[in-house]
């Protein structure tokens, strides 16, 4: 049985470690986490405020109350939650640092793609830092909140995230990395006027777990925040 690690629990909220691979929407077939979560936890009342896609393991916010997920909801709507996201990602980015800003189009396959206009951007802020010869470890940050945000923007970078089904494709003759590499680090809020941070770093995959990403990790400046959590 997967692990889904419980972060914090109040009378408020409910933030859990996601693993990678595990769908947000349960299928015919396949639970999904949020009725994963009501089952082993036996909290039967939780609320979805926000979703994580299926390669993403990661903090994941779920309310215990209706009052608190209008509360996250507006907070979402209005911008005033922060999220933190990690990847790698086997390619040389553009550039190493900086943003990433483009309306949103539909593409194939259920893609999405970045277009040059900026009508409604998707807003992205990033850096990022040589993880090991060939590899490059990402600190992301949305400003916006689109479907496949943080993956598109990458694919834009000309840097897509290690192992994603849709955005990335293996050079020829190379190994199938053991996961997706994209992992959401972090979040900040404010819930009834009480300061929320909630961070969690990555437990599964080969290249999230070797010494290389930990030391690069401990020095990243991530966008509008230095990262020293976990």
């Amino acid at each position: 049985m997967t692990p889904i690690p419980v972060l914090l629990q109040d009378e408020h909220l409910l933030a859990v470690h996601k693993p990678a691979g595990v769908p947000f929407h349960g299928t015919p077939g396949e639970e999904g986490l949020v009725g994963l979560v009501r089952r082993r936890t036996g909290l039967e009342t939780l609320y979805a405020v926000h979703r994580l896609d299926r390669i993403t393991s990661g903090v994941l916010l779920l309310a215990r109350t209706r009052e608190a997920a209008r509360e996250l909801g507006r907070a979402f709507r209005e911008r005033r939650v922060s999220k933190w996201y990690l990847a790698v990602s086997d390619r040389k980015p553009q550039k190493k640092q900086g943003t990433v800003s483009g309306d949103m189009a539909r593409s194939r396959r259920g893609a999405w793609k970045l277009l040059r206009t900026r009508t409604d951007p998707a807003v992205t802020r990033f850096t990022s830092v040589s993880l090991a010869p060939g590899l490059r470890l990402f600190c992301l940050k949305p400003e916006t909140g689109r479907t496949h945000q943080v993956r598109v923007a990458l694919k834009a970078l000309g840097s897509p995230v290690l192992g994603d089904p849709l955005y990335w494709s293996p050079r020829p003759g190379s190994t199938e990395p053991d996961r997706a590499y994209l992992h959401a680090y972090g979040i900040a809020f404010d819930l009834f006027g009480t300061p929320c941070r909630i961070f969690s770093p990555p437990a599964e995959g080969r290249l999230f777990t070797c010494a290389a990403f930990l030391n690069a990790l401990s020095g990243i400046r991530c966008p509008y925040s230095v990262i020293r959590d976990g």
